[in-house]
């Protein structure tokens, strides 16, 4: 059974950081591209950043400069390093694994397994 498990989350002021991680089960993580997308109350889920197989980086315009996508294979953990948090980043934040392994796909629809999400809040 294919597992995801996001964990980091918390409560920062505007300007600080935060680093999410998702540890991955029951699947092999070299075999999929990953991806974090994330949901604000009262708004649709949205794509956050991607990373394929052999770790090529794709971001959401808002968050390029301040936000890094990092793997681990060996660990089976996908992360997601927040600098500079803005109030407007306060969301739910999932990560994703997609069966492409070479795709940044920053559609949700090309995301097989999906994590129970990690709420980020940023104060201002």
């Amino acid at each position: 059974q294919v597992q995801l498990v996001e964990s980091g989350g918390g409560l920062v002021q505007a300007g600080g950081s935060l680093r999410l991680s998702c540890a991955a089960s029951g699947l092999t993580l070299s075999s999929y591209a990953m991806g974090w997308f994330r949901q604000a109350p009262g708004k649709e889920r949205e794509f956050v950043a991607a990373i394929s197989s052999s770790g090529s980086p794709y971001y959401y315009d808002s968050v390029k400069g301040r936000f890094t996508i990092s793997r681990d294979n060996a660990m089976n953990t996908v992360y997601l390093q927040m600098n500079s948090l803005k109030p407007e980043d306060t969301a739910v934040y999932y990560c994703a694994a997609n069966p492409h392994r070479y795709s940044m796909s920053k559609y949700s629809i090309d995301y097989s397994h999906w994590g129970q999400g990690t709420q980020v809040t940023v104060s201002s």
